[in-house]
Protein backbone atom coordinates (compact mmCIF):
# COMPACT_ATOMS: atom_id res chain seq x y z
CA UNK A 1 0.00 0.00 0.00
CA UNK A 2 0.92 3.40 -0.85
CA UNK A 3 2.17 5.83 1.73
CA UNK A 4 -1.08 8.56 1.99
CA UNK A 5 0.35 12.29 1.83
CA UNK A 6 -1.65 15.38 1.94
CA UNK A 7 -1.10 18.71 -0.36
CA UNK A 8 -0.34 20.67 3.11
CA UNK A 9 2.34 18.08 3.82
CA UNK A 10 4.07 18.03 0.21
CA UNK A 11 3.74 21.67 0.55
CA UNK A 12 5.58 22.05 4.13
CA UNK A 13 8.33 19.80 3.05
CA UNK A 14 8.78 21.77 -0.45
CA UNK A 15 8.80 25.06 2.11
CA UNK A 16 11.75 23.18 4.63
CA UNK A 17 13.94 22.70 1.79
CA UNK A 18 13.60 26.16 0.75
CA UNK A 19 13.97 27.56 4.46
CA UNK A 20 16.02 24.82 6.55
CA UNK A 21 18.42 23.90 3.42
CA UNK A 22 19.26 26.59 1.47
CA UNK A 23 17.48 25.10 -2.10
CA UNK A 24 16.27 27.26 -4.83
CA UNK A 25 12.44 26.52 -5.59
CA UNK A 26 12.98 24.23 -8.36
CA UNK A 27 15.36 22.40 -6.90
CA UNK A 28 13.25 22.25 -3.56
CA UNK A 29 10.12 20.94 -5.54
CA UNK A 30 12.24 18.23 -7.94
CA UNK A 31 13.76 16.94 -4.70
CA UNK A 32 10.31 16.90 -2.28
CA UNK A 33 8.84 14.67 -5.20
CA UNK A 34 12.12 12.59 -5.72
CA UNK A 35 12.18 11.80 -1.91
CA UNK A 36 8.80 10.72 -1.12
CA UNK A 37 8.15 9.01 -4.17
CA UNK A 38 11.27 7.05 -2.89
CA UNK A 39 9.42 6.46 0.51
CA UNK A 40 6.21 5.05 -1.73
CA UNK A 41 4.16 7.87 -1.12
CA UNK A 42 1.30 8.40 -3.31
CA UNK A 43 1.37 11.72 -5.29
CA UNK A 44 -1.74 11.66 -7.37
CA UNK A 45 -3.69 14.10 -6.84
CA UNK A 46 -1.20 16.09 -5.33
CA UNK A 47 -0.53 19.70 -7.21
CA UNK A 48 3.33 20.00 -7.57
CA UNK A 49 3.77 23.89 -6.73
CA UNK A 50 6.46 25.96 -4.98
CA UNK A 51 4.39 27.32 -2.19
CA UNK A 52 4.14 31.27 -2.03
CA UNK A 53 4.89 31.32 -5.86
CA UNK A 54 1.19 30.50 -7.40
CA UNK A 55 -1.52 29.28 -6.08
CA UNK A 56 -3.14 25.67 -6.69
CA UNK A 57 -5.13 27.14 -9.06
CA UNK A 58 -2.98 29.04 -10.88
CA UNK A 59 -0.95 25.58 -11.45
CA UNK A 60 -4.41 23.14 -12.05
CA UNK A 61 -6.66 23.95 -14.43
CA UNK A 62 -8.93 21.42 -12.29
CA UNK A 63 -8.22 23.05 -9.12
CA UNK A 64 -9.60 26.47 -10.71
CA UNK A 65 -12.57 24.64 -12.19
CA UNK A 66 -13.42 23.62 -8.71
CA UNK A 67 -13.07 26.84 -7.19
CA UNK A 68 -15.34 27.83 -9.85
CA UNK A 69 -17.64 25.17 -8.99
CA UNK A 70 -17.91 25.96 -5.71
CA UNK A 71 -18.48 29.49 -6.30
CA UNK A 72 -21.16 28.33 -8.74
CA UNK A 73 -23.26 26.21 -6.26
CA UNK A 74 -22.86 28.43 -3.42
CA UNK A 75 -24.71 31.75 -5.44
CA UNK A 76 -26.94 29.42 -7.77
CA UNK A 77 -30.55 30.81 -8.01
CA UNK A 78 -31.99 28.04 -9.98
CA UNK A 79 -31.89 30.65 -12.84
CA UNK A 80 -31.67 28.79 -16.51
CA UNK A 81 -28.19 31.61 -16.86
CA UNK A 82 -26.98 29.76 -13.14
CA UNK A 83 -28.03 26.46 -14.89
CA UNK A 84 -25.72 27.18 -17.96
CA UNK A 85 -23.22 28.07 -16.30
CA UNK A 86 -22.64 25.18 -14.25
CA UNK A 87 -22.80 22.72 -16.87
CA UNK A 88 -20.38 24.48 -18.67
CA UNK A 89 -18.56 24.29 -15.81
CA UNK A 90 -18.83 19.94 -15.74
CA UNK A 91 -18.36 20.09 -19.29
CA UNK A 92 -14.88 21.81 -18.68
CA UNK A 93 -14.10 19.59 -15.85
CA UNK A 94 -15.01 16.17 -17.58
CA UNK A 95 -12.73 17.52 -20.45
CA UNK A 96 -9.66 18.09 -18.33
CA UNK A 97 -10.26 14.49 -17.02
CA UNK A 98 -10.61 12.80 -20.33
CA UNK A 99 -7.54 14.80 -21.89
CA UNK A 100 -4.08 13.42 -22.15
CA UNK A 101 -3.65 14.08 -18.51
CA UNK A 102 -7.38 13.18 -17.43
CA UNK A 103 -5.63 10.54 -15.09
CA UNK A 104 -3.49 12.87 -12.83
CA UNK A 105 -6.58 15.79 -13.36
CA UNK A 106 -9.12 13.29 -12.12
CA UNK A 107 -6.68 12.60 -9.46
CA UNK A 108 -6.58 15.81 -7.98
CA UNK A 109 -10.39 16.56 -8.51
CA UNK A 110 -11.42 13.35 -6.43
CA UNK A 111 -8.39 14.46 -3.44
CA UNK A 112 -10.37 18.19 -3.56
CA UNK A 113 -13.78 16.95 -2.89
CA UNK A 114 -15.09 16.29 -6.30
CA UNK A 115 -16.97 12.77 -5.77
CA UNK A 116 -18.77 14.22 -2.56
CA UNK A 117 -19.85 17.49 -3.86
CA UNK A 118 -21.17 15.93 -7.26
CA UNK A 119 -23.01 13.10 -5.76
CA UNK A 120 -24.27 15.71 -2.93
CA UNK A 121 -25.71 17.26 -6.08
CA UNK A 122 -27.14 14.73 -7.85
CA UNK A 123 -28.98 14.78 -4.69
CA UNK A 124 -30.43 17.63 -4.02
CA UNK A 125 -31.24 18.20 -7.87
CA UNK A 126 -34.41 17.56 -9.38
CA UNK A 127 -35.12 15.05 -11.87
CA UNK A 128 -36.50 17.54 -14.28
CA UNK A 129 -33.23 19.55 -14.59
CA UNK A 130 -31.98 17.10 -16.67
CA UNK A 131 -29.11 18.87 -19.03
CA UNK A 132 -27.63 19.99 -15.24
CA UNK A 133 -27.87 16.02 -14.12
CA UNK A 134 -26.48 14.32 -17.02
CA UNK A 135 -23.71 16.62 -17.60
CA UNK A 136 -22.65 16.23 -13.58
CA UNK A 137 -23.16 12.47 -13.68
CA UNK A 138 -21.02 12.54 -16.82
CA UNK A 139 -18.45 14.39 -14.91
CA UNK A 140 -18.51 11.85 -12.11
CA UNK A 141 -18.02 9.17 -14.58
CA UNK A 142 -15.06 10.83 -15.82
CA UNK A 143 -13.08 10.81 -12.08
CA UNK A 144 -14.31 7.55 -10.83
CA UNK A 145 -10.78 5.50 -12.08
CA UNK A 146 -9.58 3.56 -9.02
CA UNK A 147 -11.19 2.12 -5.28
CA UNK A 148 -9.80 5.65 -3.88
CA UNK A 149 -12.84 7.23 -5.60
CA UNK A 150 -15.15 4.62 -5.88
CA UNK A 151 -15.03 4.08 -1.98
CA UNK A 152 -15.51 7.95 -1.50
CA UNK A 153 -18.30 7.50 -4.29
CA UNK A 154 -19.64 4.64 -1.91
CA UNK A 155 -19.49 6.44 0.81
CA UNK A 156 -20.93 9.39 -0.09
CA UNK A 157 -24.30 7.02 -1.25
CA UNK A 158 -23.64 7.39 -4.64
CA UNK A 159 -25.10 4.09 -5.55
CA UNK A 160 -28.22 4.84 -4.19
CA UNK A 161 -28.51 8.55 -5.32
CA UNK A 162 -27.75 7.61 -8.42
CA UNK A 163 -30.54 4.78 -8.90
CA UNK A 164 -32.78 7.28 -7.58
CA UNK A 165 -31.84 8.99 -10.72
CA UNK A 166 -32.34 6.76 -13.11
CA UNK A 167 -35.61 5.18 -11.66
CA UNK A 168 -36.82 9.02 -11.97
CA UNK A 169 -35.24 9.73 -15.32
CA UNK A 170 -36.02 6.89 -17.54
CA UNK A 171 -37.64 8.55 -20.19
CA UNK A 172 -34.52 10.92 -20.79
CA UNK A 173 -32.00 8.63 -22.74
CA UNK A 174 -29.32 10.99 -22.55
CA UNK A 175 -29.44 11.10 -18.46
CA UNK A 176 -30.00 7.36 -18.75
CA UNK A 177 -26.60 7.15 -20.63
CA UNK A 178 -25.14 9.40 -18.08
CA UNK A 179 -26.28 7.75 -15.19
CA UNK A 180 -25.40 4.00 -16.34
CA UNK A 181 -22.03 5.46 -17.11
CA UNK A 182 -21.09 5.87 -13.41
CA UNK A 183 -22.79 2.12 -12.47
CA UNK A 184 -20.08 1.04 -14.81
CA UNK A 185 -17.16 3.55 -13.57
CA UNK A 186 -18.29 3.04 -10.21
CA UNK A 187 -18.50 -0.40 -10.06
CA UNK A 188 -15.36 -0.92 -12.01
CA UNK A 189 -12.94 -3.01 -9.48
CA UNK A 190 -14.91 -2.22 -6.35
CA UNK A 191 -16.86 -5.90 -5.28
CA UNK A 192 -18.44 -3.68 -2.68
CA UNK A 193 -20.01 -1.07 -5.12
CA UNK A 194 -20.95 -3.85 -7.38
CA UNK A 195 -22.89 -5.32 -4.39
CA UNK A 196 -24.37 -2.32 -3.37
CA UNK A 197 -26.08 -1.93 -7.35
CA UNK A 198 -27.11 -5.59 -7.56
CA UNK A 199 -28.86 -5.02 -3.93
CA UNK A 200 -30.60 -2.26 -5.89
CA UNK A 201 -32.16 -4.26 -7.85
CA UNK A 202 -30.16 -2.69 -10.73
CA UNK A 203 -30.74 -5.78 -12.86
CA UNK A 204 -34.16 -5.12 -12.86
CA UNK A 205 -33.96 -1.51 -14.24
CA UNK A 206 -31.42 -2.38 -16.63
CA UNK A 207 -34.18 -5.51 -17.98
CA UNK A 208 -37.07 -2.79 -17.94
CA UNK A 209 -34.74 0.21 -20.37
CA UNK A 210 -33.76 -2.65 -22.28
CA UNK A 211 -37.44 -3.81 -23.27
CA UNK A 212 -37.93 -0.09 -24.13
CA UNK A 213 -36.61 0.03 -27.93
CA UNK A 214 -36.03 3.44 -27.93
CA UNK A 215 -33.42 3.00 -25.25
CA UNK A 216 -31.80 0.42 -26.38
CA UNK A 217 -28.92 2.48 -27.77
CA UNK A 218 -27.97 3.64 -24.99
CA UNK A 219 -24.18 2.11 -25.36
CA UNK A 220 -23.40 2.58 -21.46
CA UNK A 221 -25.91 0.25 -20.30
CA UNK A 222 -24.08 -2.53 -22.40
CA UNK A 223 -20.81 -1.30 -20.47
CA UNK A 224 -22.30 -1.67 -16.80
CA UNK A 225 -23.63 -5.09 -17.54
CA UNK A 226 -19.93 -6.22 -18.67
CA UNK A 227 -18.55 -4.21 -15.75
CA UNK A 228 -21.03 -5.55 -12.88
CA UNK A 229 -20.38 -8.86 -13.93
CA UNK A 230 -16.34 -8.88 -14.35
CA UNK A 231 -14.35 -10.33 -11.63
CA UNK A 232 -12.10 -7.31 -10.84
CA UNK A 233 -11.58 -6.54 -7.20
CA UNK A 234 -8.08 -7.96 -6.33
CA UNK A 235 -9.00 -7.07 -2.91
CA UNK A 236 -11.71 -9.79 -2.53
CA UNK A 237 -10.65 -13.75 -3.25
CA UNK A 238 -14.48 -15.20 -4.33
CA UNK A 239 -16.00 -12.75 -6.19
CA UNK A 240 -19.50 -13.16 -6.31
CA UNK A 241 -19.94 -12.12 -10.36
CA UNK A 242 -20.92 -15.30 -11.47
CA UNK A 243 -23.76 -15.48 -9.45
CA UNK A 244 -24.89 -11.96 -10.48
CA UNK A 245 -24.53 -13.25 -14.16
CA UNK A 246 -27.00 -15.91 -13.37
CA UNK A 247 -29.50 -13.56 -12.14
CA UNK A 248 -29.29 -11.41 -15.15
CA UNK A 249 -30.34 -14.65 -16.88
CA UNK A 250 -32.88 -15.93 -15.30
CA UNK A 251 -34.58 -12.71 -15.19
CA UNK A 252 -34.10 -12.06 -19.19
CA UNK A 253 -31.54 -9.87 -20.17
CA UNK A 254 -29.73 -12.09 -22.16
CA UNK A 255 -33.13 -13.22 -24.52
CA UNK A 256 -33.57 -9.42 -24.35
CA UNK A 257 -29.69 -8.96 -25.61
CA UNK A 258 -30.10 -11.26 -28.35
CA UNK A 259 -33.45 -9.52 -29.52
CA UNK A 260 -31.53 -6.37 -29.38
CA UNK A 261 -28.51 -8.10 -31.12
CA UNK A 262 -30.95 -8.72 -33.65
CA UNK A 263 -33.42 -5.80 -34.25
CA UNK A 264 -32.20 -2.40 -32.41
CA UNK A 265 -28.63 -2.33 -31.78
CA UNK A 266 -26.78 0.24 -33.71
CA UNK A 267 -23.31 -1.07 -35.76
CA UNK A 268 -21.44 1.55 -32.77
CA UNK A 269 -23.12 -0.37 -29.72
CA UNK A 270 -23.09 -3.93 -31.39
CA UNK A 271 -19.58 -4.27 -30.03
CA UNK A 272 -20.77 -3.32 -26.35
CA UNK A 273 -23.82 -5.33 -26.66
CA UNK A 274 -21.23 -8.38 -27.83
CA UNK A 275 -19.09 -8.28 -24.24
CA UNK A 276 -22.38 -8.16 -21.88
CA UNK A 277 -23.71 -10.79 -23.36
CA UNK A 278 -20.47 -12.98 -23.18
CA UNK A 279 -20.41 -11.28 -19.10
CA UNK A 280 -23.81 -13.55 -18.59
CA UNK A 281 -22.91 -16.33 -20.77
CA UNK A 282 -21.13 -18.03 -17.62
CA UNK A 283 -22.43 -21.93 -17.93
CA UNK A 284 -23.60 -24.48 -20.58
CA UNK A 285 -27.50 -23.78 -19.73
CA UNK A 286 -27.18 -19.82 -20.25
CA UNK A 287 -25.25 -20.76 -23.30
CA UNK A 288 -27.58 -22.97 -24.97
CA UNK A 289 -30.34 -20.94 -23.58
CA UNK A 290 -28.99 -18.15 -25.56
CA UNK A 291 -28.61 -20.34 -29.04
CA UNK A 292 -32.24 -21.53 -28.47
CA UNK A 293 -33.26 -17.56 -28.60
CA UNK A 294 -31.43 -17.61 -32.15
CA UNK A 295 -28.29 -15.59 -30.87
CA UNK A 296 -25.97 -18.07 -32.83
CA UNK A 297 -27.77 -17.51 -36.42
CA UNK A 298 -27.44 -13.44 -35.07
CA UNK A 299 -23.93 -13.69 -34.94
CA UNK A 300 -23.37 -15.50 -37.37
CA UNK A 301 -24.96 -13.29 -39.91
CA UNK A 302 -23.53 -10.11 -37.70
CA UNK A 303 -20.20 -12.26 -38.82
CA UNK A 304 -21.25 -12.13 -42.67
CA UNK A 305 -22.00 -8.41 -42.19
CA UNK A 306 -19.09 -7.33 -40.74
CA UNK A 307 -16.70 -9.20 -43.05
CA UNK A 308 -18.62 -7.19 -45.94
CA UNK A 309 -18.63 -4.10 -44.21
CA UNK A 310 -14.87 -4.74 -43.32
CA UNK A 311 -15.68 -3.68 -39.67
CA UNK A 312 -12.90 -5.44 -38.11
CA UNK A 313 -14.27 -4.05 -34.09
CA UNK A 314 -17.92 -5.75 -34.48
CA UNK A 315 -16.02 -8.82 -36.67
CA UNK A 316 -13.71 -9.53 -33.67
CA UNK A 317 -16.27 -8.78 -30.64
CA UNK A 318 -18.91 -11.51 -32.77
CA UNK A 319 -15.97 -13.75 -33.03
CA UNK A 320 -14.96 -13.57 -29.28
CA UNK A 321 -18.57 -13.68 -28.15
CA UNK A 322 -19.23 -16.99 -30.56
CA UNK A 323 -16.12 -18.87 -28.76
CA UNK A 324 -17.78 -18.29 -25.90
CA UNK A 325 -21.08 -19.70 -26.79
CA UNK A 326 -19.00 -22.49 -28.55
CA UNK A 327 -17.93 -23.90 -25.05
CA UNK A 328 -21.36 -26.05 -25.29
CA UNK A 329 -21.12 -29.25 -26.80
CA UNK A 330 -24.64 -28.41 -28.07
CA UNK A 331 -23.77 -25.25 -29.16
CA UNK A 332 -20.90 -26.33 -31.61
CA UNK A 333 -23.14 -28.58 -33.75
CA UNK A 334 -25.01 -25.96 -34.23
CA UNK A 335 -22.76 -23.78 -35.69
CA UNK A 336 -21.03 -26.16 -38.07
CA UNK A 337 -24.50 -27.18 -39.25
CA UNK A 338 -25.11 -23.14 -40.12
CA UNK A 339 -21.74 -23.27 -42.10
CA UNK A 340 -19.91 -21.54 -39.44
CA UNK A 341 -16.22 -23.49 -40.85
CA UNK A 342 -17.06 -21.74 -44.65
CA UNK A 343 -18.29 -18.78 -43.07
CA UNK A 344 -15.08 -17.98 -40.96
CA UNK A 345 -12.97 -18.87 -43.51
CA UNK A 346 -14.27 -15.95 -45.63
CA UNK A 347 -13.81 -14.16 -42.73
CA UNK A 348 -10.46 -14.35 -42.52
CA UNK A 349 -9.98 -14.24 -46.30
CA UNK A 350 -11.73 -10.59 -45.85
CA UNK A 351 -8.75 -9.82 -42.96
CA UNK A 352 -6.17 -11.49 -44.74
CA UNK A 353 -3.25 -8.86 -43.15
CA UNK A 354 -4.79 -8.55 -39.91
CA UNK A 355 -3.66 -10.65 -37.51
CA UNK A 356 -6.52 -10.09 -34.89
CA UNK A 357 -9.06 -10.53 -37.05
CA UNK A 358 -7.24 -14.66 -37.45
CA UNK A 359 -6.44 -14.94 -33.95
CA UNK A 360 -10.12 -14.96 -32.75
CA UNK A 361 -11.02 -17.45 -35.81
CA UNK A 362 -8.05 -19.57 -34.82
CA UNK A 363 -9.84 -19.23 -31.29
CA UNK A 364 -13.19 -20.18 -32.65
CA UNK A 365 -11.93 -22.90 -34.70
CA UNK A 366 -10.08 -24.38 -31.86
CA UNK A 367 -13.17 -24.53 -29.22
CA UNK A 368 -15.07 -26.43 -32.11
CA UNK A 369 -12.46 -29.36 -32.71
CA UNK A 370 -11.67 -29.45 -28.84
CA UNK A 371 -12.34 -33.35 -28.05
CA UNK A 372 -13.99 -33.75 -31.25
CA UNK A 373 -12.58 -35.45 -34.03
CA UNK A 374 -15.61 -35.31 -36.33
CA UNK A 375 -15.02 -31.40 -35.88
CA UNK A 376 -11.17 -31.46 -36.18
CA UNK A 377 -11.51 -33.69 -39.67
CA UNK A 378 -14.16 -31.41 -41.00
CA UNK A 379 -11.65 -28.62 -39.92
CA UNK A 380 -9.24 -29.76 -41.72
CA UNK A 381 -11.11 -30.47 -44.70
CA UNK A 382 -12.55 -26.89 -44.63
CA UNK A 383 -8.66 -25.85 -44.73
CA UNK A 384 -7.89 -24.52 -41.25
CA UNK A 385 -4.50 -26.67 -41.67
CA UNK A 386 -3.50 -24.45 -44.08
CA UNK A 387 -4.64 -21.60 -42.33
CA UNK A 388 -2.61 -22.42 -39.47
CA UNK A 389 0.80 -22.96 -41.66
CA UNK A 390 0.08 -19.43 -43.93
CA UNK A 391 -1.26 -17.29 -40.38
CA UNK A 392 2.62 -18.88 -38.80
CA UNK A 393 4.40 -18.18 -42.06
CA UNK A 394 2.83 -14.31 -42.61
CA UNK A 395 2.64 -12.69 -38.99
CA UNK A 396 6.29 -14.37 -37.21
CA UNK A 397 6.86 -11.61 -34.84
CA UNK A 398 2.82 -11.45 -33.18
CA UNK A 399 3.60 -13.81 -30.40
CA UNK A 400 -0.81 -14.31 -29.79
CA UNK A 401 -0.50 -15.32 -33.79
CA UNK A 402 1.99 -18.16 -33.28
CA UNK A 403 0.23 -19.26 -29.74
CA UNK A 404 -2.90 -19.50 -31.14
CA UNK A 405 -1.88 -21.67 -34.46
CA UNK A 406 -0.53 -23.76 -32.25
CA UNK A 407 -3.76 -24.34 -29.86
CA UNK A 408 -5.25 -25.07 -33.16
CA UNK A 409 -3.18 -27.33 -34.16
CA UNK A 410 -3.20 -29.25 -31.58
CA UNK A 411 -6.58 -29.82 -31.61
CA UNK A 412 -6.70 -30.69 -35.20
CA UNK A 413 -3.94 -33.72 -34.10
CA UNK A 414 -4.91 -35.03 -30.64
CA UNK A 415 -7.49 -37.13 -31.51
CA UNK A 416 -6.91 -37.29 -35.47
CA UNK A 417 -3.54 -38.92 -35.97
CA UNK A 418 -4.18 -38.85 -40.08
CA UNK A 419 -3.76 -34.88 -39.96
CA UNK A 420 -0.37 -34.94 -38.42
CA UNK A 421 1.25 -36.33 -41.97
CA UNK A 422 -0.62 -33.75 -43.62
CA UNK A 423 1.08 -30.76 -41.23
CA UNK A 424 4.08 -32.09 -40.91
CA UNK A 425 4.53 -32.41 -45.10
CA UNK A 426 3.46 -28.83 -44.49
CA UNK A 427 6.39 -27.70 -42.64
CA UNK A 428 4.91 -27.13 -39.38
CA UNK A 429 7.44 -28.17 -37.03
CA UNK A 430 9.33 -26.01 -38.69
CA UNK A 431 7.22 -22.98 -38.05
CA UNK A 432 6.32 -24.21 -34.38
CA UNK A 433 9.78 -24.41 -33.11
CA UNK A 434 10.79 -21.31 -34.49
CA UNK A 435 7.63 -19.96 -32.51
CA UNK A 436 8.99 -21.16 -29.45
CA UNK A 437 12.33 -20.14 -30.07
CA UNK A 438 11.29 -16.41 -30.72
CA UNK A 439 8.33 -16.20 -28.23
CA UNK A 440 8.65 -17.11 -24.11
CA UNK A 441 4.62 -16.87 -24.61
CA UNK A 442 4.10 -19.72 -27.45
CA UNK A 443 6.01 -22.61 -24.96
CA UNK A 444 3.94 -24.36 -23.45
CA UNK A 445 1.22 -24.25 -26.56
CA UNK A 446 4.33 -25.24 -29.07
CA UNK A 447 5.23 -28.00 -27.04
CA UNK A 448 2.23 -29.36 -26.64
CA UNK A 449 1.34 -29.25 -30.40
CA UNK A 450 5.17 -30.95 -31.14
CA UNK A 451 3.95 -33.47 -29.03
CA UNK A 452 0.44 -34.36 -30.65
CA UNK A 453 2.29 -33.90 -33.82
CA UNK A 454 3.53 -37.32 -32.55
CA UNK A 455 7.35 -35.66 -32.14
CA UNK A 456 9.38 -37.15 -29.22
CA UNK A 457 11.82 -34.26 -28.81
CA UNK A 458 9.24 -31.47 -28.41
CA UNK A 459 10.57 -29.56 -25.82
CA UNK A 460 13.70 -29.16 -27.73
Amino acid sequence: MAISISQEAFDSMVRENMEDLGMDPDEALADAVEALTLQGADLSGIVKRVPGEATAAEVSPVVRVLDELKASLSASGGSEQDLDGLVSLFDELRNLCCSGEGSENAAIAVRNGVVEALVALCASARVEQERLLASALKSLSSVLRDVASTEKFRRSEGPKIVMDLLQGGSENSDLLDAGFSVVAAGSAGNEVVKESFMDLKVDELILRVMKDKSKSNVQSLYDAIRVLLKPDDNRVVASQVYGYSRRFAEIGVAEVLVNALREQVAPSSLPSACAALKSIAVNDEICRSISENGGIDVLLQCIDEAGEQKNKVVARSCCSLLSKLAASDANKSIIIQRGGFDRFLKLTSRFSEDPAIIQEVMSMVTVLTLRSPENAARAMEEGYGTLAIQSMQRFPSSGQTQKQACLMIRNLVARNPENRTVLLNDGAEKLIRKAMALHGSCKDAASSALRDLGLDNYNA
